[in-house]
């Protein structure tokens, strides 16, 4: 693809994106530029834009999870965040916007089918949204995030951000295991207080209560899965 033609594709997913009259999209090259590239060509990579771009990503989906879920415990609020912000949805999203045909790689990388790779899409998707801070704000940058992604998602919001529905996933494919959960308490018609628990092998490894025996489960398994992430990560 000849230089102009990249940069009229730019401009369109720019376009796309909320942003009228692009002009210049050098910074945007910039964010669409992995290390492979930058370091063949003696040119700046993408490395320090997805550093800022990670985390106008996280406070702008924090802020949108608190609106949205008005009340909800942080546990599952953190669970919510990690569900949206995770690799594998920011890659899919880099594609639907045509990302594999931009992102700028080093031959050997190219070869490699580094195009499709979701770790590069990613910090990719999160360099791009850092551009659009630096050149244009935050706003630009939020909307771009809500309408681009997270309201994007290729699958079902609820299904996606559902916490038992993702403790499941995760215990099946690391775990080979069907989480198990157990009713505590649930205190009184009069004052309903749900207490429930969720076992993996035998092993109790989240607890949870709530206005109702859903949401106990629910905050049962979004701290389940806080744990066996943080096990995993350690």
């Amino acid at each position: 693809m000849s230089g102009e033609a990249y940069r009229r594709r730019l401009r369109r997913v720019l376009t796309a994106a909320g942003v009228r009259r692009a002009g210049d999209v050098a910074m945007f090259e910039t964010a669409l530029t992995h290390q492979s590239y930058a370091k063949e060509h003696g040119t700046e990579s993408n490395e320090r834009m997805e550093f800022l771009g990670d985390s106008i990503l996280g406070c702008v989906t924090a802020e949108w999870l608190y609106g949205r879920f008005d009340g909800e415990p942080e546990g599952l609020l953190t669970v919510r965040r990690a569900a949206i912000v995770n690799d594998s949805q920011l890659a899919r999203s880099a594609q639907r916007l045509g990302f594999s045909a931009l992102v700028k790689l080093g031959a050997g990388m190219q070869s490699a089918g580094g195009s499709e790779n979701t770790s590069i899409l990613a910090d990719a998707f999160e360099a791009f949204i850092a551009a659009l801070y630096l050149r244009y704000g935050i706003e630009t940058a939020r909307r771009f995030i809500v309408a681009a992604h997270i309201e994007d998602l290729d699958h079902s919001a609820e299904a996606l951000l559902d916490a038992k529905t993702r403790l499941q996933h995760f215990t099946q494919e690391h775990l080979r295991a069907t989480p198990i959960y157990r009713e505590i308490s649930r205190g009184t018609p009069q004052h309903p207080a749900f207490k429930s628990r969720v076992s993996i092998n035998g092993r109790i490894v989240g607890r949870g209560d709530g206005p109702s025996k859903k949401s106990a489960q629910q905050a049962a398994a979004a701290a389940a899965l806080l744990s066996l992430l943080e096990s995993a990560a350690g």
